[in-house]
Protein backbone atom coordinates (compact mmCIF):
# COMPACT_ATOMS: atom_id res chain seq x y z
CA UNK A 1 0.00 0.00 0.00
CA UNK A 2 2.90 2.19 0.81
CA UNK A 3 4.01 1.54 -2.08
CA UNK A 4 1.26 1.47 -4.69
CA UNK A 5 -0.36 4.52 -2.71
CA UNK A 6 1.70 6.71 -0.78
CA UNK A 7 -0.58 9.51 -0.23
CA UNK A 8 -3.51 6.72 1.50
CA UNK A 9 -0.80 5.70 3.79
CA UNK A 10 0.44 8.46 4.89
CA UNK A 11 -2.86 9.42 5.66
CA UNK A 12 -3.90 6.09 7.40
CA UNK A 13 -0.93 5.56 9.69
CA UNK A 14 0.99 9.35 9.89
CA UNK A 15 -2.26 11.55 9.71
CA UNK A 16 -1.54 13.14 12.63
CA UNK A 17 2.18 14.32 14.65
CA UNK A 18 1.47 12.09 17.43
CA UNK A 19 0.87 9.08 15.83
CA UNK A 20 4.36 8.30 15.49
CA UNK A 21 4.56 7.80 19.43
CA UNK A 22 1.32 6.42 19.71
CA UNK A 23 2.47 2.87 18.03
CA UNK A 24 5.81 3.38 19.45
CA UNK A 25 4.22 2.91 22.78
CA UNK A 26 2.13 0.15 21.73
CA UNK A 27 4.91 -1.62 20.01
CA UNK A 28 7.61 -1.76 23.01
CA UNK A 29 4.25 -3.02 25.36
CA UNK A 30 3.70 -5.36 22.98
CA UNK A 31 7.47 -6.25 22.76
CA UNK A 32 8.05 -6.59 26.37
CA UNK A 33 4.48 -8.87 26.62
CA UNK A 34 5.76 -11.11 23.65
CA UNK A 35 9.29 -11.93 25.98
CA UNK A 36 7.51 -11.62 29.53
CA UNK A 37 5.19 -14.44 28.11
CA UNK A 38 8.19 -16.25 26.82
CA UNK A 39 9.76 -16.43 30.06
CA UNK A 40 6.45 -17.51 31.81
CA UNK A 41 6.45 -20.55 29.41
CA UNK A 42 10.49 -21.16 30.47
CA UNK A 43 10.70 -25.03 32.07
CA UNK A 44 13.96 -25.78 33.69
CA UNK A 45 12.54 -29.47 34.54
CA UNK A 46 13.06 -32.65 32.38
CA UNK A 47 11.90 -35.55 32.85
CA UNK A 48 14.56 -38.11 34.02
CA UNK A 49 14.00 -40.01 30.70
CA UNK A 50 14.15 -36.90 28.70
CA UNK A 51 17.23 -35.50 30.60
CA UNK A 52 19.28 -37.39 28.10
CA UNK A 53 17.72 -36.05 25.13
CA UNK A 54 17.09 -32.58 26.47
CA UNK A 55 20.85 -31.61 27.49
CA UNK A 56 21.72 -33.03 23.52
CA UNK A 57 19.87 -30.92 21.71
CA UNK A 58 20.44 -27.60 23.89
CA UNK A 59 23.82 -28.36 23.28
CA UNK A 60 23.78 -28.86 19.77
CA UNK A 61 20.89 -26.78 18.46
CA UNK A 62 23.02 -24.00 20.78
CA UNK A 63 26.68 -24.19 20.03
CA UNK A 64 27.12 -25.50 16.60
CA UNK A 65 24.57 -23.30 14.72
CA UNK A 66 25.96 -20.33 16.58
CA UNK A 67 29.78 -20.98 15.60
CA UNK A 68 28.44 -21.53 11.78
CA UNK A 69 26.91 -18.09 12.06
CA UNK A 70 29.56 -16.44 13.12
CA UNK A 71 31.52 -18.25 10.72
CA UNK A 72 29.28 -17.34 7.51
CA UNK A 73 29.69 -13.54 7.85
CA UNK A 74 33.22 -15.03 6.54
CA UNK A 75 31.87 -16.29 3.71
CA UNK A 76 29.55 -12.48 2.78
CA UNK A 77 30.48 -9.22 2.68
CA UNK A 78 28.68 -8.14 6.60
CA UNK A 79 29.26 -4.87 5.52
CA UNK A 80 26.28 -4.75 3.33
CA UNK A 81 23.77 -4.68 6.02
CA UNK A 82 25.38 -2.58 8.86
CA UNK A 83 23.02 -0.39 10.06
CA UNK A 84 24.72 3.15 11.45
CA UNK A 85 26.31 2.29 14.72
CA UNK A 86 29.17 0.21 11.93
CA UNK A 87 29.53 -2.44 14.77
CA UNK A 88 30.72 -5.36 12.70
CA UNK A 89 31.03 -7.30 16.02
CA UNK A 90 27.56 -6.69 17.36
CA UNK A 91 26.10 -7.53 13.95
CA UNK A 92 28.31 -10.84 13.97
CA UNK A 93 26.58 -11.40 16.91
CA UNK A 94 23.19 -11.09 15.36
CA UNK A 95 23.74 -13.33 12.72
CA UNK A 96 24.93 -16.01 14.77
CA UNK A 97 21.65 -15.20 17.32
CA UNK A 98 19.68 -15.75 14.16
CA UNK A 99 21.11 -18.83 12.72
CA UNK A 100 20.05 -20.73 15.74
CA UNK A 101 17.38 -19.09 17.91
CA UNK A 102 14.01 -20.98 18.63
CA UNK A 103 10.78 -19.63 19.23
CA UNK A 104 8.84 -20.44 22.55
CA UNK A 105 6.08 -18.43 22.05
CA UNK A 106 4.91 -19.32 18.50
CA UNK A 107 6.13 -22.68 18.84
CA UNK A 108 3.92 -23.32 22.24
CA UNK A 109 0.96 -21.64 20.36
CA UNK A 110 1.55 -23.98 17.07
CA UNK A 111 1.37 -26.86 19.79
CA UNK A 112 -1.58 -25.48 21.79
CA UNK A 113 -3.67 -24.86 18.19
CA UNK A 114 -3.00 -28.48 16.96
CA UNK A 115 -4.11 -29.69 20.51
CA UNK A 116 -0.94 -31.35 21.15
CA UNK A 117 0.33 -29.42 24.25
CA UNK A 118 -0.13 -32.40 27.09
CA UNK A 119 2.25 -34.74 24.61
CA UNK A 120 5.35 -35.99 25.46
CA UNK A 121 7.38 -34.09 21.98
CA UNK A 122 5.55 -30.37 23.51
CA UNK A 123 7.06 -30.74 27.25
CA UNK A 124 10.38 -31.56 25.61
CA UNK A 125 10.76 -28.95 22.71
CA UNK A 126 9.23 -26.24 25.12
CA UNK A 127 11.98 -26.66 28.16
CA UNK A 128 14.44 -27.06 25.28
CA UNK A 129 13.57 -24.10 23.57
CA UNK A 130 13.45 -21.87 27.18
CA UNK A 131 16.82 -22.92 27.81
CA UNK A 132 18.34 -22.80 24.36
CA UNK A 133 16.69 -18.84 23.99
CA UNK A 134 17.96 -18.15 27.32
CA UNK A 135 21.55 -18.91 26.17
CA UNK A 136 20.94 -16.87 22.98
CA UNK A 137 19.42 -13.94 24.64
CA UNK A 138 22.88 -12.97 26.68
CA UNK A 139 24.24 -13.11 23.68
CA UNK A 140 21.90 -10.31 22.33
CA UNK A 141 22.22 -8.53 25.80
CA UNK A 142 25.91 -8.63 24.90
CA UNK A 143 25.80 -6.84 21.47
CA UNK A 144 23.30 -4.42 22.77
CA UNK A 145 26.12 -3.59 25.65
CA UNK A 146 28.51 -3.65 23.40
CA UNK A 147 27.00 -0.71 21.12
CA UNK A 148 25.52 0.94 24.37
CA UNK A 149 29.45 1.00 25.33
CA UNK A 150 31.45 1.23 22.70
CA UNK A 151 28.74 4.36 21.53
CA UNK A 152 29.32 3.06 17.92
CA UNK A 153 30.85 0.80 17.89
CA UNK A 154 34.17 -1.22 17.71
CA UNK A 155 35.15 0.06 14.28
CA UNK A 156 35.43 -4.26 12.64
CA UNK A 157 37.55 -5.24 15.96
CA UNK A 158 36.69 -6.28 19.60
CA UNK A 159 37.04 -4.11 22.52
CA UNK A 160 37.92 -6.52 25.27
CA UNK A 161 37.09 -3.99 27.86
CA UNK A 162 33.47 -3.17 26.59
CA UNK A 163 33.05 -7.05 25.69
CA UNK A 164 34.32 -8.42 28.99
CA UNK A 165 31.87 -5.28 31.21
CA UNK A 166 28.99 -6.25 29.05
CA UNK A 167 29.49 -10.25 30.03
CA UNK A 168 30.25 -9.24 33.61
CA UNK A 169 26.81 -7.56 33.92
CA UNK A 170 24.51 -9.12 31.59
CA UNK A 171 25.27 -12.62 33.71
CA UNK A 172 25.41 -10.76 37.04
CA UNK A 173 22.08 -9.76 35.71
CA UNK A 174 20.73 -12.75 34.77
CA UNK A 175 22.09 -14.51 38.32
CA UNK A 176 20.30 -11.75 40.14
CA UNK A 177 17.30 -12.29 38.36
CA UNK A 178 16.56 -16.44 38.29
CA UNK A 179 18.17 -16.93 42.12
CA UNK A 180 17.49 -13.83 44.21
CA UNK A 181 14.10 -11.91 42.11
CA UNK A 182 12.13 -15.05 42.92
CA UNK A 183 13.17 -15.81 46.52
CA UNK A 184 12.68 -11.75 47.12
CA UNK A 185 9.18 -12.55 45.22
CA UNK A 186 8.31 -15.42 47.14
CA UNK A 187 8.89 -13.26 50.85
CA UNK A 188 6.86 -10.07 50.04
CA UNK A 189 4.16 -11.07 47.64
CA UNK A 190 1.70 -12.77 50.09
CA UNK A 191 2.44 -10.09 53.27
CA UNK A 192 -0.78 -8.23 54.04
CA UNK A 193 1.37 -4.97 53.76
CA UNK A 194 1.42 -5.57 49.70
CA UNK A 195 -1.31 -3.62 49.26
CA UNK A 196 -0.20 -3.73 44.97
CA UNK A 197 -0.71 -7.22 44.79
CA UNK A 198 -3.88 -7.32 46.84
CA UNK A 199 -5.55 -4.68 44.92
CA UNK A 200 -4.15 -5.99 41.72
CA UNK A 201 -2.90 -9.49 41.13
CA UNK A 202 -1.65 -8.86 37.43
CA UNK A 203 -1.02 -5.39 37.93
CA UNK A 204 1.54 -6.37 40.72
CA UNK A 205 3.30 -8.98 38.26
CA UNK A 206 3.19 -6.29 35.09
CA UNK A 207 5.23 -3.80 37.78
CA UNK A 208 7.52 -6.15 38.21
CA UNK A 209 7.93 -6.72 34.42
CA UNK A 210 8.56 -3.37 33.59
CA UNK A 211 10.71 -2.54 36.50
CA UNK A 212 12.92 -5.44 35.84
CA UNK A 213 13.09 -4.00 31.61
CA UNK A 214 13.93 -1.04 33.13
CA UNK A 215 16.69 -1.76 35.44
CA UNK A 216 18.09 -3.95 32.63
CA UNK A 217 18.18 -0.59 29.93
CA UNK A 218 19.82 1.30 33.17
CA UNK A 219 22.58 -1.57 33.18
CA UNK A 220 23.34 -1.38 29.46
CA UNK A 221 21.73 -4.87 28.93
CA UNK A 222 19.15 -4.83 26.74
CA UNK A 223 15.58 -3.62 27.64
CA UNK A 224 13.86 -6.94 26.21
CA UNK A 225 16.79 -9.27 27.82
CA UNK A 226 15.27 -7.91 31.45
CA UNK A 227 11.93 -8.89 30.21
CA UNK A 228 12.06 -11.98 29.29
CA UNK A 229 13.94 -12.67 32.85
CA UNK A 230 10.95 -10.92 34.08
CA UNK A 231 9.06 -14.06 32.95
CA UNK A 232 11.43 -16.80 34.49
CA UNK A 233 11.43 -14.96 38.10
CA UNK A 234 7.64 -15.28 37.87
CA UNK A 235 7.65 -18.37 37.19
CA UNK A 236 9.72 -19.56 40.02
CA UNK A 237 8.19 -17.53 42.27
CA UNK A 238 4.51 -18.72 42.02
CA UNK A 239 3.05 -22.03 43.09
CA UNK A 240 0.98 -24.16 40.07
CA UNK A 241 -2.23 -22.76 40.65
CA UNK A 242 -1.34 -18.86 40.96
CA UNK A 243 1.43 -19.10 38.49
CA UNK A 244 -1.92 -20.59 36.05
CA UNK A 245 -4.08 -18.24 36.86
CA UNK A 246 -1.52 -15.37 36.55
CA UNK A 247 -0.44 -16.67 33.15
CA UNK A 248 -3.88 -17.23 31.77
CA UNK A 249 -4.27 -13.37 32.33
CA UNK A 250 -1.23 -12.03 30.82
CA UNK A 251 -2.14 -14.28 27.60
CA UNK A 252 -5.61 -13.08 27.51
CA UNK A 253 -4.35 -8.95 27.22
CA UNK A 254 -1.26 -10.25 25.37
CA UNK A 255 -2.14 -12.02 22.45
CA UNK A 256 -5.93 -10.65 22.21
CA UNK A 257 -4.40 -6.75 21.49
CA UNK A 258 -0.89 -5.84 22.39
CA UNK A 259 1.24 -8.98 20.66
CA UNK A 260 -0.61 -8.86 16.98
CA UNK A 261 -0.75 -4.90 17.37
CA UNK A 262 3.25 -5.28 17.78
CA UNK A 263 3.53 -7.25 15.39
CA UNK A 264 1.61 -5.36 12.83
CA UNK A 265 3.48 -2.52 13.47
CA UNK A 266 6.81 -4.65 12.72
CA UNK A 267 5.00 -5.26 9.54
CA UNK A 268 4.52 -1.48 9.01
CA UNK A 269 8.07 -1.38 9.15
CA UNK A 270 9.05 -3.36 6.08
CA UNK A 271 9.18 -2.41 2.71
CA UNK A 272 9.44 -5.28 0.67
CA UNK A 273 9.48 -3.68 -2.63
CA UNK A 274 12.27 -1.48 -2.22
CA UNK A 275 14.36 -2.53 0.95
CA UNK A 276 14.76 -6.42 0.47
CA UNK A 277 17.09 -8.76 -1.17
CA UNK A 278 15.14 -11.23 -2.55
CA UNK A 279 18.11 -13.38 -3.49
CA UNK A 280 19.56 -13.47 -0.75
CA UNK A 281 16.97 -13.49 1.61
CA UNK A 282 16.64 -17.34 -0.19
CA UNK A 283 19.83 -18.35 0.59
CA UNK A 284 19.83 -17.16 3.82
CA UNK A 285 16.89 -19.35 4.73
CA UNK A 286 18.05 -22.23 2.75
CA UNK A 287 21.23 -21.73 4.71
CA UNK A 288 19.55 -21.09 8.25
CA UNK A 289 17.17 -24.07 7.24
CA UNK A 290 19.71 -26.40 6.87
CA UNK A 291 22.40 -25.86 9.18
CA UNK A 292 20.04 -25.81 12.36
CA UNK A 293 17.57 -28.84 11.35
CA UNK A 294 20.78 -30.70 10.12
CA UNK A 295 22.35 -29.76 13.59
CA UNK A 296 19.09 -31.28 15.89
CA UNK A 297 18.66 -34.28 13.78
CA UNK A 298 22.19 -35.65 14.03
CA UNK A 299 21.88 -34.86 17.26
CA UNK A 300 19.04 -36.64 17.89
CA UNK A 301 20.73 -39.60 16.07
CA UNK A 302 23.50 -39.81 17.48
CA UNK A 303 21.85 -40.16 20.98
CA UNK A 304 20.14 -43.35 19.19
CA UNK A 305 16.61 -41.38 18.43
CA UNK A 306 14.71 -42.90 15.49
CA UNK A 307 14.26 -41.37 12.03
CA UNK A 308 11.10 -39.56 12.16
CA UNK A 309 11.53 -38.04 15.85
CA UNK A 310 14.78 -36.82 14.78
CA UNK A 311 12.95 -35.10 11.76
CA UNK A 312 10.11 -33.77 14.07
CA UNK A 313 12.65 -32.40 16.65
CA UNK A 314 14.65 -30.47 13.93
CA UNK A 315 11.32 -29.35 12.31
CA UNK A 316 10.08 -27.82 15.71
CA UNK A 317 13.81 -26.54 16.31
CA UNK A 318 13.59 -24.32 13.22
CA UNK A 319 10.47 -22.51 13.93
CA UNK A 320 12.40 -18.79 14.95
CA UNK A 321 9.13 -17.13 15.14
CA UNK A 322 8.54 -14.55 18.15
CA UNK A 323 11.85 -14.38 18.88
CA UNK A 324 13.28 -14.10 15.69
CA UNK A 325 11.20 -10.74 15.22
CA UNK A 326 12.42 -9.40 18.39
CA UNK A 327 15.74 -10.10 17.71
CA UNK A 328 15.21 -8.30 14.45
CA UNK A 329 13.45 -5.63 15.42
CA UNK A 330 16.24 -4.60 18.92
CA UNK A 331 18.84 -5.09 16.22
CA UNK A 332 17.53 -2.35 14.05
CA UNK A 333 16.57 -0.06 16.79
CA UNK A 334 19.81 -0.40 17.99
CA UNK A 335 21.44 0.69 14.87
CA UNK A 336 23.54 -2.79 14.35
CA UNK A 337 21.50 -3.50 11.29
CA UNK A 338 20.16 -1.85 8.10
CA UNK A 339 16.47 -1.81 6.72
CA UNK A 340 17.32 -4.51 4.34
CA UNK A 341 18.65 -7.02 6.79
CA UNK A 342 16.04 -6.27 9.71
CA UNK A 343 13.41 -7.63 6.72
CA UNK A 344 15.71 -10.32 5.76
CA UNK A 345 15.31 -11.56 9.68
CA UNK A 346 11.83 -10.41 9.67
CA UNK A 347 10.65 -12.61 6.93
CA UNK A 348 13.15 -15.85 8.20
CA UNK A 349 11.11 -15.79 10.81
CA UNK A 350 7.85 -15.69 9.74
CA UNK A 351 8.38 -18.91 7.02
CA UNK A 352 10.51 -20.69 9.37
CA UNK A 353 7.31 -20.81 11.70
CA UNK A 354 5.25 -21.42 9.07
CA UNK A 355 7.49 -24.59 8.19
CA UNK A 356 7.27 -26.01 11.50
CA UNK A 357 3.57 -26.20 11.96
CA UNK A 358 2.99 -27.47 8.29
CA UNK A 359 5.30 -30.58 9.17
CA UNK A 360 4.06 -31.05 12.50
CA UNK A 361 0.54 -30.86 11.31
CA UNK A 362 1.09 -33.08 8.52
CA UNK A 363 2.68 -35.91 10.37
CA UNK A 364 -0.40 -35.93 12.94
CA UNK A 365 -2.66 -36.23 9.30
CA UNK A 366 -0.62 -38.95 8.59
CA UNK A 367 -1.52 -40.61 12.57
CA UNK A 368 2.33 -41.07 13.02
CA UNK A 369 3.72 -40.58 16.76
CA UNK A 370 5.43 -37.51 17.26
CA UNK A 371 7.80 -39.49 19.10
CA UNK A 372 7.67 -42.65 21.46
CA UNK A 373 5.39 -42.21 24.52
CA UNK A 374 2.81 -40.36 21.96
CA UNK A 375 1.56 -43.62 20.46
CA UNK A 376 -1.92 -43.19 21.71
CA UNK A 377 -2.23 -39.15 22.10
CA UNK A 378 -5.43 -37.79 22.14
CA UNK A 379 -5.79 -34.60 20.39
CA UNK A 380 -7.13 -31.56 23.12
CA UNK A 381 -7.82 -28.19 21.29
CA UNK A 382 -9.10 -25.90 23.76
CA UNK A 383 -10.84 -24.19 20.57
CA UNK A 384 -12.92 -26.11 18.40
CA UNK A 385 -15.10 -24.77 15.65
CA UNK A 386 -18.43 -23.95 16.76
CA UNK A 387 -21.56 -25.22 14.59
CA UNK A 388 -24.55 -22.97 15.32
CA UNK A 389 -27.87 -24.27 13.97
CA UNK A 390 -29.88 -21.19 13.00
CA UNK A 391 -32.38 -23.11 11.99
CA UNK A 392 -35.25 -22.62 14.68
CA UNK A 393 -36.55 -25.62 16.42
CA UNK A 394 -40.28 -26.33 15.56
CA UNK A 395 -40.73 -29.52 17.65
Amino acid sequence: MGTLFPSAFHWLYQGFSSEGSLFGLIYYLGELLLLYTAGLKFQSRFAKSDVKTGIAIIIGSTIIPFIIGWLSTYVFNPNQFLGPDHSVVALKIIVAISIAVTSIPVISKIFADLGIMHSRFAKIIVAIAGIHDLILWVALAIASGIVAGAHGGTGGGINAWVVSKSLVVTFAFLIVCIGVVPWALRKITSKRANFLFRSSFLGYFLVILFALSDIAGYLQVDVMYGAILAGVATKFSLPEPVFKKLEQGVLGISYSFFIPLYFAIIGMQLNLAKNFSVGFFILYLIFATVVQSVVVYFTCRLIKTDKLTSMNFAAAMNARGGPGIVLSSTAYALGIINENFFAILVMLALITSWMAGWWLRYVLKTGKPLMPGDENLVIQKAQEEVHFDLAPNLE
